[in-house]
């Protein structure tokens, strides 16, 4: 399977069933190339839909102007810079939906933080800044962040994924530019195999199709963005794989009388995939130790059976050696291997080469991982897949691991929880890349 092969598979998220509930929380991003405006677009979100306090909108005033960028821009490096650096959160509701806004920079160098945003997310707007682009020409070419980012949140199989055209009001024609922009995001999505929701024409600035719809402007008849953005669906929960669950805590000892665990384990964590319930049968990765649910409990230790996506205690009928770190899984659904073949999203600054050693982070499991073969890496120009002998940073490629103990899991199409793994440097900790099972 080609890198391309893992980005046309990724255009349905597993489990997604239609029936998505859409006054859950959508969790979505910006990104896109630097200064796109992503940090101005939120805080224009968050002022129109009057998410913002008073005396916190005239802390951002500059010159007696109104710096929307500084209602996510809170480091003083990005305040003195005008950059983002790292991830900043924000939250609002409007009266159909709440939402949790993640502010991803757009330096290349900072592409670790914008990975660590999106792999969680609901949803990404790439912001494109029609400023930058010859937009007067049919044939115009995108930037290569722009590229890169869109391609990383469909390869983190991020569900929804809309383009917002930014600054519109700064060019001479505006109905031009958006024409050649859509037509030119269109044909690279086509040739990526990325699925987009839409194209919106927006100017972050002036507020125009952000919160509120502006009929006509750019040639556009459809939905704003936060119009958009309601209708859009949370990710669903990976209930209909078999069940696997990462444990994190182990209590030692009952802290209540209440508990019915009998002294007992207990075993916290959060359900990955399919469902737990009393009486069923587990296998403890990486014992091969196997034994019966007694008791689940939920997030306020009351006895409920627990799906996908919720917190869960879980006592077991027999005491086996369970540690932070090993899974619970249902008996014959996986078949853990020390070879894995995977798409990797390269974030350390040093190139990455065969031979090398990583830990590799699996839920709350730490083994030790090998690059074995870089069969190629992406050119997100051309989207061509080249021979290398190294990828350098901010690469896409594709690579083979070999790992020092098993792990148990699914290609990245079918579960973004057990179809990723966290690379991270054992020299200096440093989160090196994010690998994608194939």
């Amino acid at each position: 399977m080609t890198t391309i092969d893992l980005i046309a598979g990724s255009a349905q998220p597993a489990g997604t069933t239609g029936q998505n509930d859409l006054k859950s929380a959508l969790k979505f991003i910006t990104c896109g190339s630097v200064d796109d405006g992503k940090s101005t677009l939120i805080g224009r979100l968050l002022v129109d839909s009057k998410a913002v306090l008073q005396d916190h909108l005239a802390g951002v005033q500059r010159a007696g102007e109104t710096d929307l960028a500084l209602l996510t821009d809170g480091l003083s490096a990005e305040r003195e810079q005008g950059i983002t650096i790292d991830v900043a959160y924000r939250y609002f509701n409007t009266e159909n939906r709440k939402f949790i806004i993640g502010d991803a920079p757009g330096h290349e160098q900072y592409t670790r933080n914008m990975v660590t945003a999106a792999s969680s997310a609901d949803a990404a707007v790439v912001l494109v800044d029609a400023t930058k682009l010859d937009w007067k020409s049919p044939a115009l070419e995108l930037l290569q962040q722009t590229r890169r980012h869109s391609l990383l949140v469909n390869l983190l199989r991020v569900p929804s994924i809309v383009f917002a055209v930014n600054k519109l009001d700064a060019v001479e024609d505006s109905t031009l530019a958006f024409q050649n922009i859509r037509a030119a995001l269109a044909a690279f999505a086509q040739a990526a195999h990325i699925p987009v929701k839409a194209t919106v024409p927006v100017s972050a600035l002036k507020g125009y199709n952000v919160v509120d719809a502006k009929p006509g402007w750019c040639g556009y008849e459809g939905l704003s963005l936060l119009e958009l953005l309601e209708t859009l669906p949370s990710t669903a929960a990976e209930t209909t794989e078999a069940f696997a669950f990462p444990v994190q805590w182990v209590e030692k000892t009952a802290s209540s009388s209440a508990d019915t665990s009998q002294g007992r384990r207990v075993f916290w964590g959060r359900v990955a995939t399919g469902g737990v319930q009393p009486g069923q049968t587990v296998t403890v990765l990486p014992s091969g130790q196997t034994a019966v649910v007694a008791q689940v409990l939920n997030h306020a230790r009351q006895p409920k059976s627990i799906l996908a996506g919720h917190s869960a205690g879980i006592v077991l009928d027999r005491e086996v050696d369970v540690s932070r770190g090993d899974w619970l899984l249902a008996p014959g659904s996986f078949a853990p291997s020390r070879e894995l073949a995977v798409t990797i999203a390269w974030m350390d600054d040093e190139p990455l080469v065969a031979g090398r050693v990583y830990w590799a982070l699996q839920g709350h499991r730490w083994v030790k991982a090998k690059v074995k073969r870089i069969v190629h890496k992406l050119d997100v120009n051309t989207l061509a897949e080249e021979d290398v002998s190294e990828l350098p940073p901010n690469a896409i490629g594709h690579i083979e691991l070999s790992l020092q103990e098993p792990l148990a899991t699914l290609p990245y199409v079918r579960s973004r929880i057990l179809g990723s793994l966290v690379l991270v440097d054992t020299a200096s900790h440093k989160t090196s890349g994010a690998a994608l099972v194939l």
